[in-house]
């Protein structure tokens, strides 16, 4: 048997970290009071009761649904006819025609509730229930704490005399999920272990040492997908019994509880079936050694999370932060309490979401990451390709996670085979198409709302994250593999723009913006249009990313030449007469003045053909444009809109919308507050209800506030946007990424840089925004650039392959 290991360890090791810790003094009431844990595949949200304790499991890939043809083969031969009455102006009647045969046959996504229609919906797997005997005494010195730096949940507490542990983390290393019981006292470890799940189980099989859960769920029409979850227990002293469907284990001095899921999705062919789930847990438990369970997991994590760091100098309003719990820093800082390290708190909680739902080889994050508790998630869980999905990405390439980031261009290039198709039932047009919404089934036709589902750019949008990774590693063998979903999305776009007879500009039609209402001069409310803003700044991205790529591969010169004059004719951003920059192809005003969706920014951010430093009257638009939609909205929405103040180099601005994005939202009673953004206690962001984009948009924009490398020239801006705060004055920020291959450190001071270091992994030249009153040094000492001026000064440095310059202050 299993020796009983150390107790405990330190109160100083367990003690919360004000920087990297989740924080709480009572059991979670609600889910979104939960610690998240997760090893990209397998999550669980620990409510830490130790009288009857939950765990909500989920498998990353356990979809309702599957594959379904939802394109109208006949569409495209409506397209001429809703795009002759969009250029006559018929905005109300294109629409009509739109949503009578453009739209996706049979139910589309079910409205955001499609558990039980083909589309589908992602699923929990059920809960982990483990319900404490001898529970007649009250618990006391409560303490529950998730670790960023090791993915590991710790729950204390104490109950007549003795202390108990309950440790839980999803392995990276072994791809399990462990829960490690300890006590103070041998033989008090006494509890009933049970799998739960609510609907769609086949069998429960409960023998002396292990629960296996099978199931199947639902496809319609078809027989759905299957999966199995495996409990095994590991006690050291006690005896275990089984009683019905539950586990009962007594008198243990330890045990760990070990579990495995899986399901028999493909990732590459959906519509086939990958094994027999059953025997893939069974494997998995089977290989597992406990020795060294937890050292393992710590290292693996561990190195994924200290790829990076971010400090800021403590200081605080009322002295040390750590004896307050999480919910109790929000409300503090929402009251304008001080606490500097809770934007250090967000950002590393951002990458620790990041490593814990999204690692190589899976399915992306979807709206909900890997932590849902239902079994019709809020907008099925799906992978909302206006804007969502790629938020949940912003922060990889930046921190320095592009492998992390693997599982969304992965998902892109196997949206491509049903692209064609959607792009030759609606547009008969080559290449490959993607509109709003999809799945684990590579979903790409329309929406079944006009309102909402023609957005006609979400593929192409994806395409982003494919160019992005290789504008920050210049990995020209991953370049050649993926120019052919680059090359599609470009080549479906040039075919289907029309020219607008007003302007003579080439124009998208039909499309939106996306989730936006227009309202006519002739008082019209409508959605369809031509030549949406955000339609014509992807067009313009995707085509010149197309002719870069091209350029570099030394392939396609006729082509790249094609889409270059018709990029060249795409209609471009305009400024409408109240000094904003324009959301449609006319001046229209916006029925909802202060939308969530700001997507004719993405010239902004993401895209980065609008900077103040190249294009000021487009950047003072686009700042007007901010001020007119107001600094509220949803979660996401505060998230995308520190990213464009950041941008803006407006630093002051990005903070506002950072304290407004950590806005607590609960009630007295712990009720889920299913109105207005913010953050619940865990630090998940409310759409509401919880969507983690907000998460990872939230950090991202952390980034964008302190380093920058975006734009034409590439160049590496230091702290573009720090705000006036105290707090912010004194950091440092080390193994940053920046565009063109380089890894960068550096320090500062009273809001001055006074050390750094950039590292390049190739052999090319860094264009540099050198802080002022510092000089930059080579490997050898010899000073290469020095700055005497109180302004930044722009230079060029030529590196050679994995060198290193050092930023020294000038004394």
């Amino acid at each position: 048997m299993i020796g009983l290991s150390a107790l405990f360890s330190s109160g100083d090791a367990w003690a919360q970290q004000a920087d990297a810790s989740l924080f709480f003094k009572a059991p979670a009431r609600v889910y979104v009071e939960a610690l998240p844990i997760g090893n990209g595949q397998v999550g669980g949200l620990v409510f830490g009761n130790p009288n009857k304790d939950r765990i909500v499991l989920n498998e990353k890939s356990l979809w309702s649904g599957g594959p379904q043809d939802a394109d109208r083969e006949d569409a495209h031969q409506y397209l001429d006819d809703i795009q002759n009455l969009l250029v006559q102006g018929k905005n109300k009647e294109a629409e009509q025609l739109l949503q009578k045969h453009f739209v996706s046959k049979g139910d589309g996504s079910g409205r955001g509730r499609g558990a039980n229609v083909h589309y589908g919906s992602y699923q929990t797997l059920g809960d982990l229930q483990l319900t404490w005997q001898d529970t007649l005494a009250d618990y006391r010195d409560y303490s529950r704490i998730l670790d960023f730096q090791t993915g590991l949940a710790k729950t204390t507490w104490t109950r007549e005399g003795v202390t108990y542990s309950q440790e839980a983390y999803v392995s990276l290393a072994d791809e399990v999920m462990v829960i490690h019981l300890t006590a103070s006292k041998p033989k008090s470890l006494s509890f009933d272990l049970a799998l739960d799940r609510k609907e769609n189980i086949q069998a429960m099989e409960v023998s002396k040492n292990q629960i296996v859960m099978q199931g199947q769920l639902p496809n319609k029409d078809l027989l759905g997908m299957k999966f199995a979850a495996k409990l095994k227990v590991f006690p050291s002293g006690g005896d275990t019994e089984v009683s019905g469907q539950s586990l009962q284990i007594r008198s243990a001095s330890e045990c760990y509880l070990i579990l495995s899921a899986a399901t028999d999705y493909s990732i590459d062919d959906p519509a086939s079936r990958d094994g027999d789930p059953s025997l893939k847990v069974k494997e998995l438990i089977e290989s597992i050694s406990i020795k060294g369970l937890k050292e393992r997991q710590i290292e693996a994590f561990g190195a994924l999370y200290n790829r990076n760091h971010l400090s800021l100098q403590n200081k605080m309003g009322d002295g040390d932060v750590s004896r307050y719990t999480t919910p109790e820093r929000l409300q503090r800082y929402a009251d304008g309490i001080a606490d500097n390290q809770l934007p250090v708190l967000y950002f590393n909680y951002g990458k620790y979401l990041l490593i814990s739902s999204s690692q190589p080889g899976q399915l992306p994050s979807n709206l909900q990451g890997i932590w849902a508790p239902e079994y019709q998630a809020p907008w099925n869980g799906d992978y909302h390709l206006d804007i969502n999905i790629q938020m949940n990405y912003w922060l990889a390439e930046p921190m320095g996670y592009g492998d992390l980031a693997e599982p969304i261009r992965h998902f892109t290039y196997n949206l491509v085979e049903n692209g064609m198709k959607s792009a030759k039932a609606y547009y008969d047009a080559p290449g490959w198409v993607a509109h709003v919404i999809s799945n684990p089934w590579y979903y790409t036709s329309p929406g079944e709302g006009a309102s909402w589902g023609s957005t006609m750019t979400g593929g192409a949008w994806m395409t982003e994250h494919i160019w992005e990774h290789f504008r920050y590693s210049r990995d020209t063998a991953f370049l050649k593999e993926y120019y052919p979903v680059l090359k599609g999305a470009a080549e479906f776009l040039s075919a289907v723009l029309i020219e607008d007879p007003e302007s003579n500009y080439l124009v998208t039609a039909p499309s939106n913006s996306p989730e936006n209402t227009y309202l006519k001069p002739n008082g019209y409310k409508g959605h369809t249009s031509m030549g949406p803003t955000m339609d014509m700044q992807i067009s313009r991205e995707v085509f010149g990313n197309t002719i870069a790529a091209a350029t570099i591969l030394g392939i396609d010169e006729d082509f790249s030449q094609q889409l270059a004059e018709k990029r060249s004719r795409l209609a471009p951003n305009t400024i409408g007469k109240n000094g904003d920059l324009n959301e449609w192809l006319h001046d229209w005003a916006d029925v909802d003045p202060h939308h969530r969706h700001v997507s004719h920014l993405y010239g902004l951010h993401p895209y980065d053909e609008i900077t103040p430093w190249s294009s000021p009257e487009l950047a003072q638009a686009v700042t007007e444009t901010l001020v007119q939609r107001g600094d509220g909205g949803t979660g996401w929405s505060r998230a995308w809109k520190i990213n464009f103040w950041a941008r803006l180099g407006d630093g002051d601005h990005a903070l506002l919308l950072f304290k407004k994005l950590l806005e607590p939202v609960m009630d007295e009673g712990g009720k889920i507050v299913m109105s207005n953004g913010g953050t619940y206690p865990n630090l998940f962001c409310a759409h509401p209800p919880f969507q983690i984009d907000g998460n990872f948009g939230g950090a991202a924009g952390l980034t964008e506030m302190l380093f920058q490398s975006h734009g034409e020239e590439e160049t590496l801006r230091f702290l573009p946007a720090l705000p006036k705060d105290e707090g912010w004055q004194t950091g440092s920020l080390k193994g940053i990424r920046a565009r063109g291959g380089f890894r960068v450190d550096f320090a500062w001071e009273n809001g001055q840089v006074v050390s750094g270091e950039i590292h390049s992994s190739l052999a090319n030249t860094a264009s540099v925004s050198l802080p002022a009153k510092l000089r930059i040094l080579a490997e050898n000492g010899t000073v290469i650039h020095k700055n005497d001026s109180s302004k930044p000064l722009l230079v060029e440095v030529e590196f050679k392959k994995n060198t290193s310059v050092r930023l020294v202050k000038i004394n």
